[in-house]
């Protein structure tokens, strides 16, 4: 398993890979309460390799969607009833499988499924990168947004996608990279990201800020012969940064930490905006 060690003037920490077992970082946090889901459904082969990592740091509990629920952000099903079932995965756990979205497993593990505090969620491993505005699109970061609404502790975790995924090698470096940043204060979101394995070992960890720039994205028309036009969205490359922010650093080679926020108001323009309708009167 690759081992960290120390950060570089550049502000990054280097990887290595002696043959030793990784030393956790973690004194008397070993053994947590932790809650594991994902948006690729609960047989999701990233998932299988997460959780068997996760066993070192503790008991896992598994609730996740059923089937994928990729790009479908933060939804969660108010207007109909949420069915759940326990199903075994292949012989390594045994989970509850939920008709539903991620953001809907750990509402419901918090409030129904588990009895007790739970001491951090985990959402991935990803089949794809959670970078960019991606990161609004995203079940995977959603359940840990969901998390953070519940005051718990959550790292999402995503891999760069590619024709052959190397799951295993992926739950190794992120499980490394959360025994470094534990302990985690309630309600903190930690979003890591790690790059095509197939280029090679990564160059290291870069905690970077999330890009806003968006992506190159375009709609290809389509007609079905009954006057109706469809359009499907292709593209999806990131657009370039001046400044190194988390789609850039992953493309380089970098495992990408980015802390999140739930909390969407901008601070800075609150009090400009208070000045601005301080004594305002309306019209009746």
């Amino acid at each position: 398993m690759p081992q960290l060690h120390r950060a570089s003037s550049l502000g990054y920490i280097g990887l290595r890979n002696p043959k030793t077992v990784l030393e956790w970082p973690l004194g008397g946090i070993r053994f947590m309460q932790v809650l594991l889901t994902n948006d690729d459904g609960i047989f999701a082969p990233g998932l299988a390799a997460i959780y068997k990592e996760l066993t070192k740091f503790g008991k896992v509990i598994v609730v996740a969607p059923a089937e994928s629920w990729s790009g479908s952000s933060h939804s969660v099903s108010f207007h109909r009833p949420v069915t759940c079932n326990k199903v075994n995965v292949n012989g390594l756990f045994t989970g509850f499988s939920v008709q539903g979205s991620p953001a809907d497993c750990v509402k419901l593990a918090r409030m129904q499924l588990h009895d007790g505090p739970i001491d951090l969620v985990v959402a991935g491993i990803n089949s794809g990168a959670n970078v960019g505005i991606n990161v609004f699109y995203s079940g995977t970061v959603a359940a840990a947004m969901e998390a953070a609404f519940l005051k718990i502790p959550s790292v999402a975790m995503s891999v760069a996608i590619e024709e052959k995924m190397n799951f295993e090698k992926a739950a190794g470096y992120c499980t490394e990279v959360l025994g470094r940043l534990l302990p985690l204060a309630a309600g903190d979101v930690i979003n890591i990201n790690i790059p095509l394995l197939s280029a090679g070992e990564p160059k290291g960890i870069k905690v970077v800020p999330q890009s806003t720039s968006g992506l190159h994205e375009y709609y290809i028309a389509h007609t079905n012969g009954e006057s109706e036009t469809m359009f499907q969205l292709a593209g999806g490359a990131y657009r370039d940064d001046e400044s190194p922010v988390d789609t850039t650093s992953l493309e380089e080679g970098y495992i990408t930490v980015t802390a999140l926020v739930p909390d969407m108001t901008d601070h800075n323009k609150m009090q400009r905006l208070q000045s601005r309708l301080a004594g305002v009167r309306l019209h009746e």
